[in-house]
């Protein structure tokens, strides 16, 4: 089966979670795109790259890291001690992200440090004053550094284009998707929000069909100069 068939399901779970802001749907898209990287490249790892199988691991943590966030985001009511959580959790996402793009490439200085430019002033002269709690205000910090570091290594990929090109777009929508959050969590600006999930479904979206089309092509570790 193609992978784009493979995502159907998902895909139909993000159009209801973007509809209706039901849970089981929202917590689904991430579940089952990780259930679908298991199912469909499990039996090939056994048989060929087990290194191969490894690196995707990372990105099926990743998934399950953001479903359990997702509930603790969708439930925090005004709760800090849930949104601290919830970050948490995300942030363990992106350190699985993180862990696939090292192991299959490098980090891009130039982008990384232009990232730092434009968060680190939004993070100090926005953000940081308007959050009360010293601990929140730190996880967003972290948060925030690593979301520029898995941005950056993910553009320092040494994979075939253009599913390269498909992976660094899914991991942009969740740099993407957790600003605008920022916006309306912390600086009440809430324009934006219609964006929030449709960007990250089709994060989650994207960074499975590229891994899906990598191994269809044989291409998991086809490293380009």
């Amino acid at each position: 089966m193609r992978p784009i068939w493979t995502l159907l399901f998902p895909v139909v779970l993000a159009i209801i979670a973007t509809l209706t802001d039901y849970l089981p749907a929202k917590m689904g898209v991430p579940l089952s795109c990780a259930l679908i990287l298991l199912l469909v490249l499990r039996p090939q790892w056994r048989q060929s790259d087990k290194k191969a199988g490894l690196d995707v691991y990372f990105v099926i943590a990743a998934f399950l890291f953001s479903a359990v966030g997702d509930y603790f985001l969708s439930n925090k009511s005004g709760q800090a001690f849930y949104f601290i959580i919830g970050i948490g959790l995300y942030l363990l996402a992106h350190l699985g992200y993180l862990g696939y793009a090292w192991r299959n490439g490098r980090l891009h200085w130039p982008l990384f440090g232009l990232l730092l430019l434009i968060y680190l002033p939004y993070y100090f002269l926005l953000l940081n004053p308007a959050i009360t709690d010293p601990v929140l205000s730190l996880s967003v910090l972290a948060y925030l550094l690593i979301s520029c570091l898995v941005l950056a290594v993910a553009s320092g990929l040494t994979l075939s284009q253009p599913l390269k090109a498909v992976y660094i777009f899914g991991i942009a929508l969740i740099v993407l998707s957790d600003t605008v959050i920022s916006f309306n969590e912390f600086l009440q600006y809430k324009e934006l929000n219609w964006l929030i999930l449709p960007t990250y479904y089709l994060a989650h979206l994207s960074i499975s069909y590229a891994l899906l089309q990598w191994n269809q092509a044989g291409k998991l570790r086809t490293s380009v100069s």
